[in-house]
């Protein structure tokens, strides 16, 4: 069965970096759409950035020019490198996985990780 497993969380100051990594396995599909989505506490949930197997990628606004998605295709990895932090980064990072390309607004993520802490103070 599909697992998906984030790691790389941690705390950092204002203006800090971290990377995160979300490991795949068991996911035998050749077309793909994975995401980054965040929920801080007495918030929603909110996508941060997706990337799909054609190549296409997309951020949301907050995060744009600070935040890179890529995809370790070897590992099987999805990466977030989150650059310039802000305390309002603060939330817990969820990777998801969805056996479709492109990436498409409103998408029901059919896979997902337990979650990574990010903590900016």
């Amino acid at each position: 069965h599909v697992q998906l497993v984030e790691s790389g969380g941690g705390s950092v100051q204002p203006g800090g970096s971290l990377r995160l990594s979300c490991a795949a396995s068991g996911y035998t599909y050749s077309r793909y759409c994975m995401a980054w989505f965040r929920q801080a506490p007495g918030k929603e949930r909110e996508g941060v950035a997706s990337c799909a197997s054609d190549g296409s990628t997309s951020y949301a606004e907050s995060v744009k020019g600070r935040f890179t998605i890529s995809k370790d295709n070897a590992r099987n990895t999805l990466i977030l490198q989150m650059n310039s932090l802000k305390p309002e980064d603060t939330a817990m990072y969820y990777c998801a996985s969805h056996p479709i390309t492109p990436c498409v607004a409103g998408l029901e993520f059919r896979y997902w990780g337990q979650g990574t802490q990010v903590t900016v103070s």
